[in-house]
């Protein structure tokens, strides 16, 4: 049942364009690999570019 809600959504949330690219995590090819990537070429582009950036990290478990 579980399964089905959560397709449905992420369909819905697509054809929409509701949900945002930056989105990891429970769609199709994105993981949180390739958030960190993500925030790595953002953090590094930073450095280079010699600008502050804030960042907080927060994970969410579903298992508790």
């Amino acid at each position: 049942m579980r399964r089905i809600i959560v397709e449905n959504t992420v369909k819905f949330l697509k054809e929409h364009n509701i949900i945002n690219i930056e989105q990891h995590g429970f769609l199709a090819e994105k993981s949180t690999t390739t958030n960190l990537l993500d925030c790595l070429k953002d953090w590094t582009l930073s450095v280079v570019n010699k600008q502050s950036m804030a960042v907080a990290c927060i994970d969410f478990c579903e298992n508790v």
